[in-house]
Formats: structure tokens, C-alpha cells, sequence
């Protein structure tokens, strides 16, 4: 199998970026599986690729802080070779609750982590993608939610705060670089089954939500992933600062 392009998918060990990671490596890409601090999750999703002839590597970090963010992209440099595909999928969530019951602590990490992220990241590729810095042009992909336009009231208004910049990041960072060989847009998923329902308290959610989708079910963490690729493909070669929401219509 070939392995011509290099994909670096963030928070990759679970869930949407695990099945984004298995997606790319299946299609040919090198792919690097970043994670936080469960190893071994992210070397499963690793040993599952080179199982099935894939290339791959795993690479511990913190994307929401600058050095780790270098050490990763340097990682990438030196292992894979030139990234041609940026995905933003790193977040948290944290307990269901009210607006006034969030502490300024948990609303500041929470953007930290999902806002500075995908800044931090998306930098270091434009730095690596630009033909302005004699790169070859590639794709970033944000990984925001369908809570950008809801709010999530009641429930992780601090997430939904995060994906609304991370939308409005996508936007502006598009239209930045489109004259530059890279195209950047912007997927935001609904009702998914992942394990970060249980991080807000209620690992259930989406069952119990499912019957206001019109579709009447929830998604896959496949599904989005399958979105994730379209975009990052020369398939979608007419298409920058968009959003593909995946939410069975909610």
C-alpha cells in the first residue's frame, strides 16, 4: 500500500477521531494517532492500521499547549514526512449543567482546550502546507458541534461557546489561506454514540434524545468520519470555509 499523504488526526485514541484515523489509513494516508494520556487506546487504534497494512504512528500531547504542539508536528516531520491533512478533533466535556453553576475554572479549560487546539494546530500546518512557505497546499478539517448553534442550554454551554469560536475560526482561517493551496472546513456533528456522552454525566444521552432526530436514531462516530474524509479529499476540491453537519437533520 502506498502512503504518499501524511494525515495528523488530534484526540485520535476514541470515538470520532479513532474511526477518522482507521478512515485515512484504509485509503492509503500515513497517519499520526495524537492522544492525551490513554496509550492504550491509541495503540490499539494503531495496531488495528498496521494490522491491515497501514502506517501509523502514536504521539502523546497536550494540543492545547505551544511545546507540545511543536514536539508533535516535529514527530510527524520526521517520522511520516509532509502532513497533507489537518484534523482538529481534540475536546472535553464536562458534568451536565447549568450556566451559572460553571466554575471560571472548568469554562477557561474548556476553551483552552477546544478553541486553543485547533489554533495551535491549525498554525503549525499552514506553517508545513502554505505555498506561501513552499508547501504543496492540504486540508484542515475542524471537528466543531451541532451545540454551536444550539447552545446546550442546561446542559455544557461552555462547549457550545467552544464550538462556536471553533466555527468561527474555521471560517476566517479559510478564506486566509485559500490563496494559498489550503482549503479549510468544518464538520459538526449531533447526536453521536461516543464515550464523551459519559464525561457529562449521562452515558445514555444519546437514546434518550434520539426520538427529536428526524432520522429517529443516533449517528456513528463511521458516519462522521466519513464526512471528515470527503472534505479532506480532492473530491471536495470547490470547497472552503463550509460546515457539513452531521445530525441526522436535528
Amino acid at each position: 500500500m502506498s502512503h504518499n499523504k501524511v494525515a495528523i488526526i488530534t484526540g485520535a485514541s476514541r470515538g470520532i477521531g479513532a474511526a477518522t484515523a482507521r478512515l485515512f489509513a484504509a485509503q492509503g494516508y500515513a497517519v499520526c494517532i495524537n492522544y492525551l494520556n490513554n496509550q492504550v487506546a491509541a495503540e490499539k487504534v494503531q495496531s488495528d492500521i498496521l494490522q491491515q497494512g497501514g502506517k501509523c504512528i502514536t504521539v502523546q500531547a497536550d494540543v492545547s499547549q505551544p511545546d507540545d504542539v511543536h514536539r508533535l508536528f516535529a514527530a510527524v516531520d520526521k517520522e511520516l514526512g509532509k502532513i497533507s491533512v489537518l484534523v482538529n478533533n481534540a475536546a472535553i466535556l464536562q458534568q451536565q449543567c447549568r450556566m451559572e453553576d460553571i466554575s471560571a475554572q472548568r469554562f477557561s479549560e474548556v476553551l483552552l482546550t477546544n478553541v486553543m487546539s485547533c489554533f495551535l494546530c491549525s498554525q503549525q500546518a499552514v506553517k508545513r502546507m502554505s505555498r506561501l512557505h513552499g508547501g504543496a497546499g492540504g486540508a484542515i478539517v475542524n471537528v466543531s458541534s451541532v451545540a454551536a448553534r444550539t447552545g446546550s442550554p442546561n446542559e455544557y454551554t461552555d462547549y457550545a461557546a467552544s464550538k462556536g469560536a471553533v466555527d468561527t475560526l474555521t471560517r476566517g482561517l479559510a478564506l486566509e489561506v485559500a490563496g494559498e493551496g489550503i482549503r479549510v472546513n468544518c464538520v459538526r456533528p449531533g447526536l453521536i454514540y461516543t464515550d464523551m456522552h459519559a464525561s457529562g454525566g449521562e452515558p445514555g444521552r444519546v437514546d434518550r434524545l434520539k426520538s427529536k432526530i428526524p432520522l429517529q436514531r443516533g449517528g456513528h462516530p463511521e458516519e462522521v468520519a466519513e464526512a471528515i474524509f470527503w472534505l479532506a479529499t480532492e473530491k471536495s476540491s470547490f470547497v472552503t470555509g463550509t460546515f457539513i453537519d452531521t445530525n441526522g437533520g436535528l
